[in-house]
C-alpha cells in the first residue's frame, strides 16, 4: 500500500503561521509542556475539537481494574440501543455472582441477595454509581450466559470501536484473567459513551441512589474534586498502581483525562486536579480551517479532471495555549492513486495536524465534487503517469 503526501502539508503549515504570527518550534515531549507529571501514563483530549494536549505512554499497556466497567456498560448500552434487552429486564443472582462479587467476596458489592431477581436499571446504577462487582457478574451472566462470554463480546466491541489494545478477561476488571487496556483507549471509550448514550452519561455523576433499603454512594473519587468533573471512574491494580478516567466541563470547553500508574489515592487526585485545571485555564480554541473551506487537493488518476478539492464536514478546530502559540503543520494522508469515479462527499484521507513532532489531531477529508471517468487518452497518460511514480 503507498501513501500520498502532497501539497496541503505547505498550506496548513502556512495557514498557522500567519493566523497566530508564532515563530515557536513546539516542544514534543509532554513533560515540557507540563512539569512533574507522576502518571506512568497519561492522555488528555478536548472534546470539540478532538486535540491532544497530553499523551505520555497512551499506548502502553496495563490492567484495567474497574476501569473494565466502562466497557461493562457500553456493551449494555448497545444492547438496550439494540432492543436485546429492555430496562426492565429482570436478571437472578447465581452463586458464582453471590460469591465473586457479592457480599462474600470483601469486594465492592450492591449486597445483592442470593437467587433474588433485579431490574438492569437497578444493575446499571449498580455498576455505574456504586462499582459494584455483582451488579456487572449478574449482567453479563444474564446477557451472555455465563462471564466468560460476556467477555469475549467485550473485547470484539473494543475492536468494533477501534480500541485495538484492549482486551478484557470479565466484566469487573477483578485480577482474575489478563485483561489490558491503555489510557488512549480508555479516553476514547468514555468519548464515546457520553458521545452515544446522553440519556445515560448523568448518572456517572449521581452522588447516590438507593436500592432494596440499601443508601449507596457514588464511589467515583474525582467527584470531590468539583470543579466541573462529572464522570467517569477509578480503578486500582496491584503490580500497576492507581489509574482513572475522568471528564470535565466549563464554560463550554469539555476535557477527557486518563491517567494510570500513579502511587497512591492522594497522587492520583492531586495528578488529576492540575492537569484538568492546567487544560481549562491555559488554552483557546483556533479555527484552522471554516465549514466547507477547501483544505487541499487529492490528485485523481483516470478522471476528467485531474485533481479534487478536499474539505471537511465542518470547520476545523485546534485546542492551543493561549499564550506562546506553537507552529503548526499539516499533513493531507491518503490512498495512493486515487482512482476515478469519485463521488461528491466520499471520504478520500485525512489531515494531520502537528504540534512540531507531536500530533494534535486527525480529521478525515471528502471530495468537494464529483470526478467522472475521463477520456481513453487521459486514462493512459495518468496510467503511464502512475507508472513513473510508483518506480520512483
Amino acid at each position: 500500500m503507498r501513501f500520498a503526501f502532497f501539497t496541503s502539508f505547505v498550506r496548513v503549515a502556512a495557514f498557522a503561521a500567519a493566523a497566530f504570527a508564532c515563530v515557536q518550534t513546539a516542544q514534543a515531549a509532554d513533560e515540557t509542556r507540563l512539569p512533574g507529571l507522576k502518571s506512568k501514563q497519561i492522555y488528555m483530549v478536548e472534546e470539540r475539537s478532538g486535540t491532544v494536549l497530553l499523551a505520555q505512554n497512551e499506548n502502553q499497556a496495563f490492567p484495567p481494574a474497574s476501569l473494565a466497567k466502562l466497557m461493562t456498560m457500553d456493551l449494555v448500552f448497545e444492547a438496550l440501543a439494540q432492543g436485546e434487552v429492555t430496562l426492565d429486564t429482570t436478571y437472578r443472582v447465581s452463586e458464582n455472582a453471590w460469591r465473586t462479587g457479592g457480599a462474600p467476596s470483601g469486594t465492592t458489592t450492591m449486597f445483592a441477595a442470593l437467587r433474588s431477581e433485579i431490574r438492569l436499571e437497578d444493575l446499571i446504577k449498580g455498576v455505574i454509581i456504586h462499582n459494584a462487582n455483582d451488579a456487572c457478574i449478574v449482567i453479563a451472566e444474564g446477557v451472555s450466559g455465563s462471564e466468560q462470554g460476556f467477555a469475549a463480546r467485550m473485547t470484539a466491541r473494543a475492536r468494533d470501536l477501534g480500541l485495538s489494545r484492549s482486551i478484557y478477561a470479565n466484566a469487573t476488571g477483578l485480577p482474575e484473567g489478563e485483561s489490558r487496556t491503555t489510557v488512549r483507549d480508555l479516553v476514547e471509550l468514555a468519548r464515546h459513551i457520553r458521545r452515544t448514550y446522553p440519556q445515560f452519561y448523568p448518572l456517572y455523576a449521581q452522588p447516590d441512589f438507593e436500592w432494596n433499603k440499601i443508601f449507596q454512594r457514588n464511589k467515583n473519587p474525582f467527584l470531590s474534586l468539583g470543579m466541573g468533573i462529572d464522570g467517569l471512574g477509578a480503578g486500582y491494580a496491584e503490580g500497576a498502581g492507581f489509574a482513572g478516567v475522568a471528564s470535565v466541563e466549563r464554560d463550554g470547553t469539555r476535557l477527557f483525562l486518563a491517567l494510570a500508574g500513579l502511587s497512591s489515592d492522594k497522587d492520583r487526585l492531586d495528578e488529576a486536579r492540575r492537569v484538568l485545571e492546567w487544560g481549562l485555564s491555559s488554552f483557546t480554541t483556533r479555527v484552522l480551517f471554516a465549514e466547507g473551506e477547501t483544505v487541499g487537493q487529492a490528485t485523481v488518476y483516470g478522471g476528467d479532471h485531474h485533481s479534487v478539492n478536499l474539505s471537511a464536514k465542518g470547520p476545523i478546530e485546534v485546542y492551543i495555549p493561549s499564550r506562546d502559540a506553537p507552529r503548526l503543520s499539516g499533513r493531507i494522508v491518503y490512498r495512493w492513486p486515487l482512482k476515478a469515479p469519485v463521488s461528491e462527499g466520499q471520504e478520500v484521507g485525512v489531515l494531520k495536524v502537528f504540534e512540531g513532532e507531536r500530533p494534535l489531531k486527525e480529521v478525515p477529508l471528502y471530495a468537494a465534487s464529483a470526478v467522472g471517468s475521463g477520456s481513453l487518452v487521459s486514462k493512459a497518460t495518468d496510467a503511464l503517469m502512475e507508472l513513473l511514480l510508483f518506480w520512483l
